[in-house]
């Protein structure tokens, strides 16, 4: 059975359970949202099996994700599936975007999923390291098989119950998602800066220019902060909440470069 996974990843998290789901699965495509960013009209998978894996931003989906599933056309998937990566509250991006298939295409998801995964977003939580990041990635690979298995076996998978994070979701994520492309406004550059251009090519949106050895941002953000994870040298940080600032970076040890490249379709 051929399968398709739709995939938008920041810090590599969803693009790591995206592959091992399509290793276990096999005979499946890998596509990222992001290359299709620019791509007009209606979305119609050719394959049996269609999943999205993408992140959790403040308790619902990414906006490009949101407006990608409003274009996604199921009617040919006999099944369909989505899994969430989330550092902790999710579950309600899983409603939301079976909100979104039964509005406008008249058909929900056949399995939802929310595995956890390292958090990234720093102005809220320190990324974990060490030994905690590697026994939250070995608790999420068994999650993977065990997902892989139910999909595999086309189960029934309604989305869980999940009060606090529905509740975290009416009140943030309407703001985030209006104003999520102006959201590169509050990053700032220090004086580590080396102009290598590591930021604008880890972008996956293509947000990012670079002028005078400066990265300039295009105000289409999706607040992956990919940019600021990748760095080199930590020179961009995001001034919300907490801040960035000595507060650690993350991806995941899977993530290349070329990933990044790839979902902005420039590879």
């Amino acid at each position: 059975m051929k399968t398709i996974v739709y995939y938008f990843s920041g810090t590599g998290n969803s693009l790591a359970v995206a592959k091992k789901i399509s290793q276990q699965l096999g005979e499946t495509e890998i596509v990222p949202i992001a290359s299709l960013r620019n791509t007009p009209g209606e979305i119609l998978p050719e394959a049996e099996r269609v999943g999205i894996v993408c992140p959790v931003y403040d308790s619902g989906l990414p906006r490009i994700v949101a407006e990608f599933a409003a274009r996604l056309n199921l009617s040919q998937a006999g099944y369909t599936f989505a899994i969430v990566t989330m550092g902790a509250l999710g579950v309600a991006a899983l409603h939301q975007l079976n909100g979104i298939f039964k509005e406008r295409k008249k058909k929900t998801l056949d399995a939802a999923f929310a595995v956890k995964m390292p958090g990234n977003f720093p102005p809220i939580g320190i990324p974990p390291t060490g030994s905690k990041k590697d026994a939250i990635l070995d608790a999420a690979d068994a999650r993977i098989a065990e997902m892989a298995g139910k999909i595999q076996d086309a189960k029934h998978v309604p989305p869980g119950f999940a009060p606090i994070s529905g509740v975290v979701k009416r009140i943030t994520y309407g703001s985030f998602f209006r104003n999520v492309h102006d959201a590169d406004r509050s990053f700032s550059l220090s004086e580590n800066c080396t102009g290598c251009g590591t930021c604008a090519k880890a972008c996956p949106v293509g947000n990012i220019t670079i002028v005078d050895n400066r990265p300039v941002w295009q105000h289409r953000c999706e607040l992956c902060c990919a940019c600021l994870h990748f760095c080199p040298v930590e020179a961009i940080n995001l001034n919300m909440v907490q801040g960035t600032k000595g507060r650690g970076r993350y991806r995941h040890p899977d993530l290349r470069m070329a990933d990044m490249e790839l979902q902005r379709g420039s590879i």
